[in-house]
């Protein structure tokens, strides 16, 4: 932690771009927020987006603004993300999902600092100085490679790199960071601050924390709001730290491998099993960004998968009749219909005779999105 601390105040005390790397929850927003809390700009506002959690029809919207009549909905005109920053900081949190198109028009801000509204009068635009973070889980170099990420773009942003372990590399930091969610935690809803009893630090410690310091805070919260009186004990932890099944513990007594599920896994049951409302199990985690786009394909083809159809789909992961046409349109936007996958995964192994019945099928599937 005092390397990453260290690189911290290092970008604190200049206005370099700085890119920050690691696995989904290791607390990258936390390490940007650190250095504009600590850096000249501190006094003005530091803004977030989330590149991934935004359609690509929106997200130049939301970053450069509008004029009013420029699409449907703009009643009038309003300030992108970059204006409302201004002389502040903004963070573009999973910068590695744009697409080729906001790449270039990322990079073009970042090339003169002025930005064009959406519908605004060409050749008129608007200076502003901002400071701009950003981070990604993804190899950000590897995209370049792959020719899904712009190399320029990428050397524009890669001024500083700080790369920030998963939570299983650094356990050490376990301790100060549950002393750290107790507090707040116990502040925030009024309850004593929680004791650990004997066993329970060393439970949490040898999990491997697949979420990272997200799924930590979120751990932290639940057993500062549910403890019975005395210390926590190892029982009051949730069954995947008590009894990890797939790989969950890194230091597993006497050498065997127990591993704990998926997340994808987790949350299947949690809905099939539990009987627990999408709404509660997947779509908090998923707008968190506790859960990718990719973990929600997998949750969302598995269930198609049993069910065949998108109003099975909704009844097997409890969502209530009322709630359909919501459920079908949170699929649709963020990308996860699983249109993509129906042929190949699960339309292939019911109709056979070539790819004429195949397509057929897919779209007597996927037809259920419009009735």
């Amino acid at each position: 932690m005092s390397r990453i601390e260290s690189e911290i105040a290092d970008s604190s005390r200049c206005d370099a771009r700085v890119l920050i790397t690691g696995e989904s929850g290791v607390g990258k927003e936390i390490a940007a927020r650190s250095i504009h809390r600590s850096s000249r700009r501190a006094h003005l506002p530091i803004v977030t987006i989330n590149c991934a959690g935004i359609p690509d029809s929106l997200l130049e919207s939301e970053l450069f603004g509008h004029v009013r009549g420029s699409f449907t909905d703009a009643y009038r005109d309003r300030l992108g993300l970059f204006e409302q920053a201004n002389g502040g900081t903004v963070f573009l949190d999973e910068v590695g999902e744009m697409s080729p198109r906001m790449q270039a028009l990322l990079l073009r801000f970042l090339e003169n600092g002025e930005i064009q509204p959406v519908g605004g009068t060409p050749g008129v635009r608007n200076a502003v100085n901002v400071r701009v973070i950003s981070a990604t889980n993804r190899d950000l170099w590897q995209s370049v490679v792959a020719h899904d990420f712009r190399d320029d773009l990428y050397y524009r942003l890669n001024v500083i790199r700080i790369d920030i372990p998963p939570l299983r590399e650094r356990r050490e930091d376990i301790p100060g960071l549950l002393r750290h969610f107790f507090t707040m935690f116990s502040d925030l809803h009024g309850v004593p601050v929680p004791e650990l009893g004997p066993g329970t630090l060393e439970k949490l410690t040898a999990y491997n924390w697949p979420g990272n310091v997200r799924q930590l805070k979120n751990i932290a919260e639940r057993v500062t709001v549910r403890r019975s009186a005395g210390p926590i004990t190892p029982f009051d932890l949730p069954s995947e730290i008590i009894t990890p099944m797939n790989g969950g513990t890194a230091r597993p007594a006497g050498g065997s491998t127990r591993t704990e599920p998926s997340a994808v896994e987790s949350l299947l049951a949690q809905m099939m099993q539990k009987r627990e409302p999408f709404w509660t199990a997947v779509y908090p985690l998923f707008m968190a960004r506790d859960l990718t786009r990719t973990d929600l394909r997998e949750i969302v083809s598995r269930g198609f998968q049993q069910t065949g159809n998108y109003k099975a789909l909704a009844a097997l992961f409890n969502v209530a009749p009322g709630e359909y046409r919501r459920f079908l349109n949170f699929l649709r936007t963020h990308g996860c219909d699983v249109r993509f996958q129906i042929a190949g995964a699960m339309i292939s192994r019911q109709f056979s005779g070539g790819p004429q019945p195949l397509a057929q099928a897919a779209d007597r599937s996927y037809s259920s999105l419009r009735s």
